[in-house]
């Protein structure tokens, strides 16, 4: 089986890659640093291709993927996990430069790369795609703005796409995380200060890259005959908080 995965070079995409690479997948390991992805080649071997991409880069994309080895061309699972949040301001105070990267990475790259890879899964009749989403497309919070807005997105397109492949064995899943620790996530989100970032895991056991990794994993390896819609996961520790009013006592 041929893997491709965005954002392969950290986090979930590294822990998947690992994990396919064991039980004797090829992985088309994409991501924008091609020292991490050489790191990882090193490490992986043969199994692993790394392949420098930037989802942002969209006319890059399609000769990107018909300029990859024959015995890589075909993908036969595409794992759209590039993404990234930015800033954690209300959106009066935001900067719209970090709402555009959002956007260009979590909703038009990943588009990008679906609409390269979609067609010839479609003409093989098989084919699966899983978009890591977050569970911020689902519930709103103080400071997700865009970053959910984007992510909403992921859940409606992957529905979307299931609607278009009906009579195909094309699956579709969204994949909804809740909090994470030990990925570049926080870090990138709060521009590199990474006190701010260690005090948003602290004080509870939070999920790991390795854990997301493990389900990825699990769906993949699931039978062809079965689509997970939606799994949304969190850790223990987190779940619903309600709704809030704002009081004003004058």
């Amino acid at each position: 089986m041929n893997v491709l995965i965005t954002g392969a070079s950290a986090g979930f995409g590294e822990a998947l890659a690992k994990l396919l690479v064991a039980k004797g997948h090829k992985v088309i390991g994409c991501a924008r640093r091609l020292d991490r992805l050489n790191a990882l080649a090193e490490d992986l071997g043969e199994l692993f291709l790394p392949v420098v991409m930037d989802v942002t880069d969209i006319a890059a994309i399609p000769k990107i993927l018909a300029d990859l080895p024959a015995d890589f061309k075909q993908i036969d699972v595409l794992v759209n996990n590039a993404g990234l949040a930015l800033g954690t301001e209300p959106a009066h105070n935001s900067d719209l430069a970090d709402w555009t990267r959002m956007v260009d990475t979590n909703v038009k790259g990943l588009m990008a790369v679906t609409h390269a890879v979609l067609p010839a899964m479609v003409e093989r009749n098989s084919g699966y795609i899983i978009n890591v989403g977050s569970i911020a497309g689902n519930w709103p919070y103080y400071g997700g703005n865009v970053y959910g807005a984007t992510k909403a997105f992921v859940k409606q397109f992957s529905l979307n796409l299931r609607a278009d492949l009906l009579g195909t064995q094309v699956r579709v899943t969204n994949l909804e995380p809740g909090n994470i620790a030990g990925t570049e996530f926080s870090n990138v989100r709060y521009h590199g200060d990474d006190d701010k970032a260690a005090k948003v895991y602290s004080g509870f056991k939070n999920m790991t890259g390795d854990d997301i990794g493990d389900i990825l994993l699990w769906l993949i390896e699931s039978p062809a005959h079965i689509n997970v819609n939606r799994l949304e996961v969190m850790p223990v520790a987190q779940t619903y908080n309600g709704l809030t009013i704002a009081k004003n006592d004058s």
